[in-house]
């Protein structure tokens, strides 16, 4: 219920902000406005208020069908217009009038990402330190020289270094520097009082398609340190079986000694030989005692590779920091965050069109549904955040040049405005028709994606 609650007002907010942007600019503009709708099919609400702009008698609705809206403005090309309201009518309106209407309900969710990632920044988030886990065995991560424990302090692009204010924050640059392919310099705290020192994780080397765990993997830096403890223990599980209870701490597997829960899960993976668990012994502390346990996992299948797993939750809780920020710097991180998030979805949409990045990375309804119902479950600040990234790629989307998008009329603007003559209704009538399928195209791939990843 939770996820199905989430999803809907998600979908209600950001429609309705992207809607308003194409009607409060076309009011502005002296257009008449006709209905303004949050959804399509059969109405469910509908009203009208009694203080409106002179001249408006906008019709405002909520309809059954929630996936877009509209918003209805007079035009002769829809049908006839009286003549004393014809100066009204959106055909009519002047070039740039035209645009800025078009282009208003993009910039609104656009708009909307910069406040809700501001409120983030006021509000704060708790997140993991940005303490690194024991890298990936044979990663860039460990190539570059990293071994674990390390506090990164400052991270950034061709010797550009910025504050890292959390394991997250971290995350976010390795995601940049891995999809565009540029190399990611890291400073490291010094301990006992020595320096600070940098070094280079080599994200050049990487041909990332897909911002997933893999891709992480490939880079050698998955979790933040944590001890290597048990947690929760599933009841019936392969943890349960070989004696492992919750609050153990462990020292060793077999002859490898165990520094931390990142390290541990990756040994817990690997213990498989074929199609067979490697049953192996584990030295614990209990309670105060030290004790050894005979522990054999279980073989599961991720994807194309065979993993150990034990059935309980492995590592303790990371130290958290809480990040937040003042009131001018939480609206310019805002601004900032908005920027690269729409950077980093352009590129990747270009990637896609030109094959360097897998359609994986397309998500539809039910990929957007499950992360709304368990970023509102973690919180307001993670459901704020969800909202932006989505408010985001919402704006970004509606900008792409396809007709049926609001990108698609301003090309046709673009070209009126250098040729001095709109597009025919034949040559419009082509490219929406042609439009319409490329985006049924898209929405049947994004929905594949969504059915493989929750259902696959």
């Amino acid at each position: 219920m939770l996820t199905v609650i989430a999803f809907v007002v998600a979908l209600g907010v950001l429609i309705a902000v992207h809607e308003y942007g194409h009607y409060r600019v076309a009011v502005a503009c002296g257009v008449k406005v006709e209905r303004f709708s949050v959804g399509f099919g059969k109405a469910l609400f509908r009203w009208q208020p009694r203080r409106q702009h002179p001249g408006q008698q906008t019709e405002f609705v909520i309809a059954a069908f929630p996936l877009g809206g509209y918003v209805k403005m007079l035009d002769e090309r829809e049908g006839p217009v009286a003549p004393e309201e014809r100066h009204r009518a959106f055909n009519t309106q002047p070039l740039r009038s035209r645009a800025a209407i078009v282009a208003a309900g993009p910039v609104a969710n656009l708009l909307l990402a910069i406040v809700l990632y501001t409120a983030v920044n006021w509000i704060g988030v708790e997140e993991p330190v940005a303490k690194l886990a024991r890298p990936v065995a044979a990663s860039l991560a460990e190539a570059a020289g990293l071994r674990g424990g390390e506090h990164i302090t400052r991270a950034g692009f061709d010797g550009d270094l910025t504050p890292i204010q959390s394991f997250e924050d971290l995350r976010w640059r390795m995601t940049q520097g891995a999809l565009d392919a540029r190399d990611l310099t890291l400073e490291v705290a010094g301990e006992d009082g020595k320096p600070a020192r940098q070094l280079v994780l080599p994200l050049s080397r990487m041909e990332a398609k897909d911002a997933d765990p893999q891709m992480f993997r490939k880079i050698g830096v998955l979790a933040p340190l944590t001890r290597p403890e048990i947690g929760e223990v599933m009841a019936g599980g392969a943890g349960e079986q070989s004696g492992l209870k919750k609050g153990d701490l462990v020292r060793a597997v077999g002859d490898t000694p165990i520094y931390d829960g990142q390290q541990l899960r990756e040994v817990i993976r690997a213990s498989v030989d074929g199609d067979q668990p490697r049953t192996q012994a584990w030295q614990v502390q209990r309670d105060g005692q030290s004790l050894t346990l005979e522990v054999k996992p279980e073989v599961r299948e991720e994807g194309a590779v065979k993993v150990g797993r034990v059935g309980a939750y492995v590592g303790a809780p990371p130290d958290m920091v809480t990040v937040r920020q003042g009131p001018v710097d939480g609206v310019w991180r805002g601004v900032v965050r908005t920027w690269e998030m729409s950077a980093l979805t352009v590129r990747m949409m270009v990637k896609m069109v030109t094959g360097q990045a897998s359609l994986k990375n397309l998500s539809g309804p039910l990929t957007i549904a499950d992360y709304a119902g368990k970023s509102a479950s973690l919180g307001l600040t993670q459901y704020l955040i969800f909202l932006a990234v989505i408010s985001v790629s919402l704006g970004v989307l509606n900008l792409m040049p396809l007709p049926v998008l609001d990108g698609g009329h301003l090309m046709y603007y673009l070209w009126e405005g250098l040729t001095g003559k709109s597009v025919s209704d034949a040559w419009m009538e082509r490219l929406q028709r042609g439009g319409v399928a490329l985006l049924l195209v898209m929405m049947s791939v994004a929905l594949f994606n969504d059915v493989t990843r929750l259902f696959g």
